[in-house]
């Protein structure tokens, strides 16, 4: 079963329309302050990308459909905060203590977050799972699409293109398996592939069905397909 964030492909939300090439980076000073905070309080190594994407999805359907994009960054970031004994809900209301804070030494200082930033973080590891398929394979992807190791739990695979036929482009050697990775349960690093899906094979009415999509997906979401892809 998919969360309401996993809405590639629905019917009904209207075109999408690209910002003008002039538009500023941020609409809004707080967008700007947002994306500072989740970043300085990601350099406190209490989580990692994968949970706080899972805190995004996690965030009530009436919350998410009415918040903006940064607000659902600033609300997941609050949950993950105080699910993570960071800061306490009193603290979040400007009730907490003064005292100098135990994490205090991890503190993302202005001066390093360039080199933060531009060393970023690698997920591709070595891994003992062999490679099952190689550029030109055709395969399917699993359906349902959810998380197989923890219910209702994080996955990268999207709804619109499970059960669907694709081909491997290209093999990116071995990352961090997302669905594991989100839950504290390990990296469960496996191999990763650029798979590409016909518009056709993905959407009943595609606007262009020769149209291509371009996928990356863990091995763990694939499966041979003997008919060949389309």
């Amino acid at each position: 079963m998919s969360r309401l964030h996993d809405m590639g492909g629905r019917i009904g939300d209207g075109a999408v329309v690209p910002e003008a090439p002039d538009a500023p980076v941020f609409e809004t000073d707080w967008h700007a302050r947002a994306l500072a905070v989740t970043l300085a309080c990601g350099a406190l190594g209490r989580w990692n990308i994968d949970i706080s994407r899972h805190a995004r999805e996690r965030l009530s359907p009436k919350d998410y459909t009415r918040f903006s994009y940064y607000e659902k960054w600033v609300s997941a970031l609050a949950d993950l905060l105080v699910e993570t004994g960071v800061l306490t809900r009193a603290d979040l209301m400007g009730q907490g203590s003064d005292d100098l804070h135990a994490l205090a030494s991890k503190v993302l200082k202005a001066e390093a977050v360039a080199s933060v930033l531009a060393k970023g973080g690698p997920a591709n590891r070595d891994s003992a799972v062999p490679v099952q398929f190689q550029p030109g394979d055709a395969v399917t992807t699993r359906h349902p699409n959810g998380n197989t190791l923890v219910k209702g739990g994080h996955t990268r695979l999207p709804n619109y293109a499970a059960g669907t036929r694709g081909k491997i482009l290209l093999q990116h050697g071995a990352h961090v398996l997302p669905d594991s990775h989100a839950h504290g349960l390990g990296e469960a690093p496996e191999p990763l592939y650029a798979v590409v899906f016909k518009a056709a094979e993905l959407w009943i009415h595609p606007e262009n069905p020769e149209d291509e999509v371009v996928l990356d997906l863990w091995q763990s979401y694939l499966e041979p397909d003997l008919r060949g892809a389309s």
